[in-house]
């Protein structure tokens, strides 16, 4: 009985990690790389919303709330790729 709970933990963690593993892929497919495009500068979506500068907003002061009404092209999981990126460095 023990043995099976454990294992059913195990399958419940291997889940959360590989849904979590998919959702990180996910934002950081969102960051975009082009040479020709603001210097080769990762962007948001081909857009060209610099992710240095949204993360200077939140260092400015600004809210997410408030980002996304400055910069109305952008979408919360955006907002979040942007913070992953700094997360990682």
């Amino acid at each position: 009985m023990l043995l099976l709970a454990l294992k059913l933990e195990l399958q419940n963690k291997e889940a959360a990690y590989t849904q979590i593993s998919r959702d990180m892929t996910d934002l950081l497919n969102r960051i975009t790389v082009n040479p020709k495009q603001c210097g080769g500068r990762p962007c948001i979506r081909g857009m060209r919303i610099r992710v240095a500068d949204v993360l200077d907003l939140f260092v400015a002061g600004l809210s997410a709330e408030e980002i996304l009404e400055d910069l109305p092209d952008l979408e919360v999981d955006d907002i979040r790729a942007a913070l992953s990126t700094r997360q990682e460095s």
